[in-house]
C-alpha cells in the first residue's frame, strides 16, 4: 500500500499519558519542573507543531489542562502502543484530511521544537512510519504514524504478549531521524532526556539552569 507524504499542517498530535509512574510514585504528568508540571511543558513545546492536540490518559484524568481525553480502547496499560491505536482511531473519526499522527510522551520536557518537521520531512513514499534517534539511540514514541497502519496495530496488539514497540516497527518501513545533542554550559543533553524518578527530576531541574535561551 501506498502511503502519502506526511504534511505538516494536518498532522495532530496527542501526549501518551498512560503509564503507571511506578518508579516515580505518583503521577510523573503531574509533577513539577521549574515551577510547572510536566504536561504543561510538553502541552507548550508540542502544541505549536500540530493541528490539534489531544491527550492519552485514563477517562478519570485529574487534570487534562484543556485538552481533550483519548482513553485506551482495547487494553489496560498495555504499553504505549495501545495509546498509539486509540490515538490513531480518535484521528481517523475526527480529522479527515490526516493521513499521520505525532505522538509524543509526558516525561520528556526537552525534546525538539522542530520534531514534526525533521519527522515530516523524512517520509517517502516507502517509509511509512518516522521515529527520533538520538546518539544512535531509538526512541520510538516520539513517532509519526500513518492512520493506514491502524488495523494492523489492532491485530498485533490482539495477538502479540510482550507489546514491545520495535517487535511491531520490525513489521514496518521505518525512518530514523537523528537529532543532535544541546549543548550547554554542563555538557551535552539528550533532546530526549526523560523522567522516570525522582533524581531523573532533580536532574531535569539542573539542565533547565543552563538549556540555552
Amino acid at each position: 500500500m501506498t502511503v502519502p507524504k506526511a504534511d505538516q499542517k494536518t498532522i495532530p498530535g496527542i501526549i501518551l499519558a498512560g503509564g503507571r509512574s511506578t518508579r516515580m510514585g505518583s503521577n510523573k504528568a503531574l509533577a513539577e519542573l521549574g515551577g510547572e508540571k510536566l504536561l504543561t511543558r510538553i502541552k507548550a513545546r508540542i502544541a505549536p507543531q500540530v493541528s490539534a492536540l489531544a491527550l492519552n490518559a485514563d477517562p478519570d484524568w485529574p487534570l487534562p489542562m484543556g485538552l481533550r481525553l483519548v482513553p485506551d480502547i482495547l487494553f489496560d496499560k498495555a504499553g504505549p502502543l495501545a495509546g498509539v491505536l486509540a490515538a490513531l482511531r480518535d484521528v481517523a473519526a475526527t480529522h479527515p484530511l490526516a493521513t499521520h499522527l505525532v505522538t509524543v510522551p509526558t516525561d520528556s520536557p526537552f525534546f525538539p521544537r522542530d520534531l514534526v518537521a525533521q519527522l515530516a520531512g523524512s517520509l517517502n513514499e516507502a517509509q511509512n512510519v518516522a521515529i527520533a534517534v538520538s546518539q544512535g539511540r531509538d526512541h520510538p514514541v516520539f513517532g509519526l504514524w500513518p492512520l493506514a497502519i491502524a488495523d494492523d496495530l489492532e491485530s498485533w496488539l490482539l495477538t502479540d504478549e510482550k507489546h514491545r514497540i520495535r517487535d511491531f516497527l520490525a513489521r514496518h518501513p521505518v525512518r530514523k531521524v537523528e537529532f543532535a545533542m544541546i549543548e550547554t554550559t554542563r555538557g551535552l543533553l539528550d533532546p530526549f532526556f526523560n523522567i522516570n524518578t525522582p533524581d531523573d527530576l532533580a536532574q531535569a531541574e539542573q539542565w533547565l539552569k543552563v538549556l540555552p535561551r
